[in-house]
C-alpha cells in the first residue's frame, strides 16, 4: 500500500497537471500591465491565505517591484473595522480609505472564491465589488468552482477541486505554487532572487 506522504504528493502533482496554462499566463500578462501603468496590487485573503498574502506581498513588492498590500497586515485596523463596522465590509472599507482606482488590480486567494448565495467570505465578495466599481482589475487563484471572484475576475486561476476529502489543503498548497510560478515569470520577474544570485557569482568566481 501506498504511504499517506505517497499519496498526497501524487495527489498535488495530479492537480498541477490540470492547470489551465493559458489561464497563468492571462494572470501574468494583466499583473504586468497593473506594474506598466503604475498601479497597485492588492491581495486578498482569509484564514491560511491570509498567511498567503503576507509572502506574497513580499513577492511582488521585492522581486517584481510591484506596490503590494494586504489588508491583513494591520492587525490593528483589521481588527478595529471587524469590531466596529462587521466583518462583511473590513475589506471593502479598507479599500475605499486606500483610493482603489482604474490602475490598480486586486488578486484574490481563496479557497472557494467567496459566494453570496451561500453568504461564504463576504469580506472578499464586497470588497470585489468595491474593487469592480472604481474600476481596477480583478484577479484570482481559487479553488472549488471559482466562486464570486471568477465571476467577476479578468482573469482566474482555478485549482480544481480533484480530491474532495483534501480540497482546502491541495487549493492552499497549490496557491503558493501558482503565485511562486508568477513572481517568477519572465514577464513580472524584475530582481534577482538572493540563493540564485549568490549561486551565480560563485560559479563565476570557481
Amino acid at each position: 500500500m501506498l504511504s499517506f506522504s505517497q499519496i498526497f504528493i501524487d495527489e498535488s502533482v495530479s492537480i498541477l497537471r490540470r492547470l489551465e496554462p493559458l489561464d497563468l499566463e492571462h494572470v501574468a500578462n494583466g499583473l504586468s500591465d497593473v506594474r506598466t501603468r503604475g498601479g497597485r496590487l492588492f491581495i486578498l485573503g482569509v484564514g491560511g491565505s491570509a498567511g498567503h498574502a503576507s509572502h506574497a506581498v513580499n513577492d511582488f513588492r521585492k522581486i517584481c517591484c510591484i506596490e503590494t498590500y494586504a489588508p491583513t497586515d494591520n492587525v490593528s485596523e483589521l481588527t478595529a473595522r471587524v469590531n466596529d463596522e462587521g466583518w462583511e465590509t473590513c475589506f471593502s472599507e479598507w479599500l475605499k480609505v486606500s483610493r482603489i482606482n482604474a490602475t490598480d488590480a486586486v488578486l484574490v486567494f481563496s479557497v472557494g472564491g467567496g459566494s453570496r448565495k451561500g453568504n461564504v467570505s463576504m469580506n472578499i465578495v464586497r470588497a470585489l465589488e468595491t474593487a469592480r466599481a472604481a474600476g481596477a482589475s480583478i484577479y484570482g487563484i481559487v479553488g472549488r468552482d471559482g466562486g464570486f471572484t471568477r465571476e467577476v475576475a479578468n482573469a482566474c486561476i482555478v485549482i480544481p477541486p480533484v480530491y474532495e476529502d483534501r480540497v482546502t489543503p491541495h487549493t492552499e498548497g497549490v496557491c503558493a505554487v501558482v503565485w511562486h510560478l508568477l513572481v517568477s515569470h519572465p514577464l513580472l520577474k524584475a530582481a534577482p532572487t538572493k540563493w540564485e544570485q549568490t549561486a551565480a557569482t560563485m560559479a563565476g568566481r570557481a
